[in-house]
């Protein structure tokens, strides 16, 4: 029987169980780079992705599309399902909604790679201070990651006109206000949401402590993060064959000569030190995307209802 996971059966598994799906995934071996790589099939109002993947008794695939037109019409820009089945017989055991999937495993990721780094300046105050350029799902979900693992003392919406202040931010500023520099270097997290095609922070003004989390792009002409903060970095990746393909933020420093690929450290390399940096050069966590983070965080939220609906049975 194909169990129904909605919106809320997803978000239910919330973000704490999400990224230790994540890092309990890559300690038990999950190698990134290994994943096969999405297909992106060009339509004739935007984009198809289909991203497959099987890992520890599961295999699953999220069946994109991404319409930049549907904005204006008042319609989501990304829409999405995902599909999982048992690796063994290949049955098909859940449908879950791949929109909620997407807006709770993309900040999983991200915070699951810089938590240490989080946890770290955290310490060190009361509360960490956000400056968020994005006010979309993908914005107000990295906030509640942060927020559910490190103390939070302030967040800062930043787009492109403004507008009023989401619930679960403290201010909301246009990105020509003159405050917005003056956060960013008081900042010790940044996160980048948005679909800007050009870089949307200032490099040099980010903090040397800084974490950057950066998932905005995933095309190798699209970045949200210029030359000069990604060559002051550590860049952690998800993959380095993905970054390599699809980081536009990566690609274009490579290109541009302050990043060389060598520099990347990625995911399976977590359990190193390195892979978090010097403490006093920024981190930024840079991520597109890939098959086997849906699959992990899908396979715990089944779970989880599994789990539900044999206690209340």
């Amino acid at each position: 029987m194909t169990v129904t996971l909605d919106a809320a059966d997803v978000s239910a598994l919330g973000p704490v169980a999400a990224v230790a799906a994540v890092r309990e995934a890559l300690a038990g071996g999950l190698e990134p780079d290994g994943d096969v790589p999405r297909a992106v099939v060009p339509l004739a109002h935007g984009q198809g992705l289909l991203m497959p993947s099987e890992h520890g008794g599961w295999y699953g695939v999220k069946v994109a599309t991404v319409a930049p037109g549907n904005a204006a019409r008042g319609l989501r820009r990304i829409n999405a399902t995902y599909l999982l089945h048992d690796s063994a017989t290949l049955t098909p055991v859940a449908l879950l909604d791949g929109v909620a999937l997407t807006t709770l495993r993309t900040p999983a990721v991200s915070v699951a790679a810089g938590l240490e780094r989080l946890r770290a300046l955290a310490a060190g105050c009361g509360g960490l201070r956000l400056v968020v350029h994005g006010a979309g799902p993908q914005g107000e979900g990295h906030v509640a990651a942060v927020r559910a693992h490190v103390p939070v003392a302030d967040v800062a919406v930043v787009t492109r006109r403004g507008g009023p202040v989401p619930h679960w931010a403290d201010r909301h500023l246009a990105a020509d206000d003159g405050g917005v520099a003056a956060l960013v270097r008081r900042a010790e997290v940044v996160v980048t949401a948005t679909s800007a095609r050009a870089p949307v922070v200032d490099g040099r003004l980010v903090r040397d402590d800084a974490v950057v989390l950066a998932v905005g792009s995933h095309e190798p002409d699209v970045r949200e993060l210029d030359s000069v903060l990604m060559g002051r970095a550590t860049v952690l990746v998800e993959s380095r064959a993905t970054a390599l393909r699809e980081a536009g933020d990566v690609v274009m420093a490579i290109r541009e000569g302050t990043l060389a690929p060598d520099d990347l450290v990625t995911l399976a390399d977590l359990p190193d030190a390195r892979a978090t940096g010097p403490a006093d050069r920024p981190l930024v966590v840079k991520t597109c995307g890939m098959g086997w983070q849906d699959l992990v965080v899908a396979a715990a939220a089944y779970r989880r209802k599994e789990a539900a609906a044999g206690e209340r049975g």
